[in-house]
Formats: structure tokens, C-alpha cells, sequence
């Protein structure tokens, strides 16, 4: 029986996404045969199990990958398929990302089977959804919240903010950044936490009427200024996409800015709140549709749940980023501290080889460029690599993938049985 299939994956057409001339999304999805319109965003490729956009094998039956796992364990390892029901437990996808996404959050295990049986039309499923995203095109993003003193002088800064807030609230932050904002003491860093939420939820519990009146204000303000910085450059930004008086806009101000280049990575853990901005990046997910909103949307807003729930840690934008290690000669591992998921790139010079050790695991696999060949050793190298091919892999093979003269990049998400199931 074959171990290495290759998939045709479905998109997910989202107003945030890029049009179909320029879009990762719609390249990599033509590769598999999917008909492109120029002037249709195109915002996401799911590679996976998920019912809303399940991938098909390309074989004369057109099997979906759901039922190719199910059917057969060892593609996934016994410990594996019954550690997970007999289903893949990761989503893989590319995002395409023309304008900033919601700004989110999605709950822990705990948090998510009490959303999905108290509100099942909001909360799909019991699950948690922890992710991670890897820049394949320069990538900004909100993740976390920024350090106290930061947000202080935003505060001053942007004096808006502060009214906003309101003056007790203000003050209550200023005199807690300068007495403890710097110290490690859990003590201190739990008080810290208390306040960082007040302030947040301040932000969030604004009217509407205000939240418009001080944005509006401040975004004036800004462009008669020629303000040409970062942040009052993103302000200014994301009231265009969401005018009308958005209060994400004035979260950005508390939210650390991160600007990814191609192959840097971040992990957003259940419970911290993020937002994408722009650029292209490859994501893998826990399968889990649970999504708190608060912000930069349109969509519901569940801003009660989505204050309580998150965690008040802060730190600098750097420290949102992941470090990855070595995996084989051409290859780096990100490895984020969940279960369901790691994701290995590799990336080859003209005519070079790889090597990949067998993964006790299933995995799925995207070339995100180049072209060469895929096989289970350097004789059998059949399988056809070429920008946007997709395949999924069998557990506890091993990988050897040459490059063509184009050279070659492929990211590779697996799953392996954890040791307390």
C-alpha cells in the first residue's frame, strides 16, 4: 500500500483575503486543478480533515483524506489513531491576507466544551484551538499584549486612549506601571495582570458613541500631523478598513506589532489575543472552529467572555517568536508546547537533497516553491513536486525530497502520540 498521496485542497473565500492575481492562496490552489477569478478574494487553502473544506486524494475514486485515515491505521500509527478518534487532529492552511483580521482570541480546553454547551450558535465545538503561523511573505501581525511601560506611553502618547479609558482607570495604570511594571515578583506581576485587565476591559466596555467620537479625533488628528511612525501609521490603516469607529483600532495600541520575515514564526497559545494584519504565512491549527472576537470586525463580539478569558501576560514583540531547531540537513523544526501539531521547513538550493527521518506520525505536506521530486528513498523518487502540490504522508517512512534548478520549499505539519494517553 502507497504511503505518500497527493491532495486537492479547498479555499475559503474570506473579504480580508487577496484577490485571485495575487493571491498564495489561488496560486497554490490552480496547481490542483481549482479555477481562479482575478477580482475573487481568496483568503485561505485548508489541508486537512475539516468538514467545511475536507481534501480529496486524487486517485480514480476520490477518496477524502477523512476516510483514507480512518480506513487505515497505519497511515497514522495505532497510538495516534486512538489518541485521535481515527482523525487527523491538526488543520494546516496558507492565509492570503489583504486587510487585518479580527482581533481574537480562542479559549483553552476548559473554556471551550463550557462555550459549546452553554452557546452552540456561537461555539461550534468543545475543542481548544492553539495555532501558529510562519511567514511565507514579509507578515505583520498583533500578538500579546505590549510591556506596561509601552502601553504607558501610548497613553501619553496618544492622549485619546486615556480618555477613553477614562481618568480613574488611567491613573490606576500609571501608578502601578511606575511601581511594579518593571519587577518579576509574582506578586507584583499578578497585580500587574489585575490592572493590565481592567484597563483592557475599560477599552472594550466603551460606548460605541465615544469609542466613534475619540477615534475619529485621534485619526484626524494623526493625518493633519503627517505622523509618519509605525503605529500612527497601523491607526490610520485600520480606521480605513474598518471605519466607522471600530475599538480594535485603539487596541493596537496596547497589542505588540510584529513584523515577521519569511520563515519566522509565532505561537498563539489559547487564551492570548492576536490579529493578523497582512502578508502570506502557512498556519497549523488544533481543528477547532472557536473563536472569541473583539475587535476589527463586523461579526459578533463576545467581549465579556473574551475579558475574562484571556491571560494578561505581557512582554516585548520579540518574545512572541518562536525559535526553531534543527530537523535534518536542509530543515528546521518549529515545535510549539501543544500536542496536536510541529511543522518542519525545509528549504533547498538547485539540485540538492533532503532527508527525512520516518515521523511516528501522520503529516501533510505543501510546496510553497521551487519544484523537484518526492520519494521514499533516493531510487524512488516518483512523486512530482511543483508549487502548490500537496500531499499527505504516511507514518514512519522516511522522506527524501530532491530539488530541480529552481531550487525547493516545502513546509511538513505531523502528529505524534503523546505519552500521558
Amino acid at each position: 500500500m502507497s504511503s505518500i498521496y497527493r491532495l486537492q485542497c479547498k479555499t475559503q473565500s474570506y473579504d480580508w483575503g487577496k484577490l485571485g492575481n495575487v493571491s498564495k492562496v489561488a496560486a497554490y490552489a490552480k496547481a490542483s486543478g481549482t479555477d481562479v477569478d482575478k477580482d475573487t478574494p481568496y483568503a485561505e487553502l485548508w489541508m486537512g480533515t475539516h468538514p467545511n473544506a475536507p481534501s480529496i486524494v486524487m486517485d480514480d475514486n476520490n477518496t477524502t483524506l477523512k476516510d483514507l485515515i480512518k480506513d487505515n491505521v497505519e497511515l497514522s500509527t495505532k497510538p495516534v489513531y486512538d489518541q485521535y478518534n481515527g482523525d487527523l487532529p491538526f488543520l494546516f492552511k496558507i492565509l492570503s491576507i489583504r486587510k487585518a483580521l479580527s482581533i481574537q482570541a480562542h479559549p483553552d480546553k476548559t473554556l471551550g466544551s463550557r462555550l459549546f454547551k452553554e452557546f452552540p450558535q456561537n461555539y461550534k465545538d468543545p475543542n481548544h484551538k492553539p495555532e501558529m503561523a510562519v511567514a511565507l511573505t514579509p507578515f505583520e501581525a498583533l500578538c500579546g499584549f505590549r510591556p506596561l511601560n509601552e502601553i504607558a506611553n501610548h497613553m501619553k502618547e496618544y492622549p485619546e486612549l486615556s480618555e477613553l479609558l477614562g481618568k480613574e482607570v488611567s491613573e490606576e495604570f500609571f501608578t502601578t506601571v511606575k511601581a511594579t511594571g518593571n519587577s518579576s515578583s509574582k506578586e507584583d506581576v499578578a497585580h500587574n495582570k489585575s490592572v493590565l485587565k481592567k484597563v483592557f476591559s475599560a477599552l472594550m466596555h466603551s460606548s460605541q458613541d465615544t469609542v466613534t467620537q475619540l477615534l475619529s479625533k485621534l485619526i484626524n488628528r494623526l493625518k493633519e500631523s503627517n505622523a509618519n511612525d509605525t503605529v500612527s501609521k497601523l491607526l490610520v490603516r485600520l480606521d480605513q478598513q474598518y471605519p466607522g469607529g471600530d475599538v480594535g483600532v485603539f487596541s493596537c495600541l496596547m497589542l505588540n506589532y510584529v513584523s515577521m520575515e519569511p520563515g519566522q514564526a509565532i505561537f498563539l497559545g489559547a487564551n492570548e489575543p492576536h490579529a493578523y494584519l497582512s502578508g502570506d504565512c502557512v498556519e497549523c491549527m488544533a481543528t477547532s472552529d472557536n473563536v472569541v472576537r473583539a475587535g476589527l470586525t463586523p461579526k459578533f463580539k463576545d467581549v465579556d467572555v473574551l475579558v475574562n478569558m484571556l491571560t494578561y501576560r505581557y512582554g516585548s514583540a520579540e518574545s512572541q517568536k518562536m525559535t526553531p531547531i534543527k530537523f535534518a540537513e536542509h530543515s528546521l523544526l518549529y515545535d510549539p508546547p501543544i500536542e496536536e501539531f510541529s511543522v518542519v521547513w525545509t528549504k533547498m538550493s538547485t539540485d540538492e537533497t533532503e532527508k527525512h527521518k520516518p515521523i511516528e506520525g501522520p503529516s501533510v505536506l505543501i510546496v510553497t516553491s521551487g519544484s523537484g521530486k518526492l520519494g521514499n528513498d533516493e531510487a524512488s523518487c516518483s512523486h512530482e513536486l511543483k508549487e502548490g502540490y500537496v500531499y499527505f504522508v504516511g507514518a514512519n517512512i522516511p522522506l527524501v525530497a530532491q530539488s530541480d534548478k529552481s531550487g525547493l520549499e516545502f513546509y511538513r505539519a505531523y502528529s505524534l502520540a503523546t505519552d500521558n494517553n
